[in-house]
């Protein structure tokens, strides 16, 4: 296994753990360091071990990080519906 490989699982490891531990802010904050470690993690995933393992661990992450990109993507689909001005 390579060594973005193990990292990727230890930060799926470790975000399993954040989400289990109590939290009075819903896990925002720490949700907004995971994100900043995971997109240069996974650009470091697929470039030592190919595409295919660099979209596994996207969707991974995409999965512990579900809320952040349903907010994300509620946000973008409102900047469509203003009117033009």
């Amino acid at each position: 296994m390579t060594p973005a490989l193990t990292a990727a699982l230890l930060w799926l490891v470790l975000a399993n753990v954040i989400a289990m531990l109590p939290s009075r802010d819903h896990h925002w904050r720490a949700a907004y360091v995971l994100i900043a470690v995971g997109i240069p993690l996974v650009g470091w995933v697929t470039a030592q071990s190919g595409p295919i393992w660099g979209l596994l661990i996207l969707a991974a992450g995409a999965s512990v990080l579900r809320w952040p990109l349903v907010y994300f993507w509620r946000w973008i689909k409102g900047k469509g519906d203003s009117p033009a001005e």
